[in-house]
């Protein structure tokens, strides 16, 4: 431990821990799979044919000895007074929902990055060593650079929809936070303090000595334009990548509390009964 460090050690511990339990235990699963969502039942094809009025269809020689080589399909009414039954959501269930794999493997992600900053964070407070880097901070970065390869799949799922108009909806999100962000730089810092400037400032310092020798001076302005440009297009994939799909969570869960207005105890701790079926 003492050549590896601490902080090694225990990411090492927590990879092998997360490729370990994965199969046997998972929070993402965990959350999909506690009892709390129900997805409906197939009815079975007696419920149907009882249903029509149909009675059971007969053995092959008994339609061959009537005369009938084969029977017409069965069909049932829209209208037709049915309830179906629901039961609990499995495992087995959830892993046809598309991108669940990926969903599993990023909510575990998480959990685990979560701990190891916990942990790094107690390990600096009672120790403070001030020569180990904070692995916790490479951890962080790893699920922000994830959730954004995320965001990425559901939205090209949104652009590759011929109707339903998510496309438009998106590229008007994505040019209206880039004109949000733009306006926001050109707010004077004395009013929303956002700490860009300083930190311009501090960049060129910081900069201006090592070209001033290399003889790039005219790239000074240049890094200041692409620092402000990237900040801009940053907020603006962000508008597109999460309002979309923020206001669409938003109406799941205004259904979900509109169907359990009469128990507001199940509105704080579950998903109501029924709801999200599949």
């Amino acid at each position: 431990m003492a050549v590896l460090g601490v902080q090694l050690v225990v990411t090492l511990l927590t990879a092998t821990l997360m490729h370990r339990l994965a199969p046997h235990c998972s929070f993402a699963r965990w959350l999909l799979c506690n009892g709390s969502l129900f997805r409906y039942k197939h009815p079975t094809e007696e419920e149907l044919r009882a249903l029509e009025g149909k009675p059971k269809p007969r053995g092959r020689k008994d339609r061959w000895a009537n005369g009938y080589s084969e029977e017409k399909p069965l069909s049932v009414p829209r209208d037709a007074p049915f309830q179906l039954e629901t039961c609990p959501l499995t495992a087995v269930d959830a892993l046809v929902l598309r991108f669940f794999l990926e969903y599993q493997w990023f909510v575990d992600f998480a959990v685990y990055s979560g701990g190891v900053y916990v942990f790094t964070e107690a390990y600096y407070y009672v120790l403070g060593p001030a020569k180990e880097t904070n692995i916790a901070v490479f951890w962080a970065l790893l699920t922000v650079a994830f959730s954004v390869k995320m965001f990425l799949m559901v939205t090209r799922l949104y652009f590759s929809a011929e109707e339903g108009g998510e496309r438009s909806v998106c590229l008007t999100f994505a040019f209206l936070f880039l004109l949000l962000a733009m306006l926001v730089q050109v707010v004077q810092e004395e009013t929303l303090e956002l700490g860009l400037e300083p930190g311009l400032a501090s960049m060129t310092q910081s900069l201006e000595p090592l070209l001033k020798t290399q003889g790039w001076d005219w790239a000074l302005p240049l890094a200041k334009l692409a620092i402000r440009l990237g900040l801009a297009f940053v907020g603006s994939m962000l508008g597109a990548f999460l309002t979309f799909p923020g206001l669409r969570l938003a109406q799941t869960h205004l259904d979900a509390l509109t169907m359990s207005e009469d128990r507001p105890m199940l509105q704080l701790c579950r998903v109501p009964d029924g709801w999200g079926g599949i």
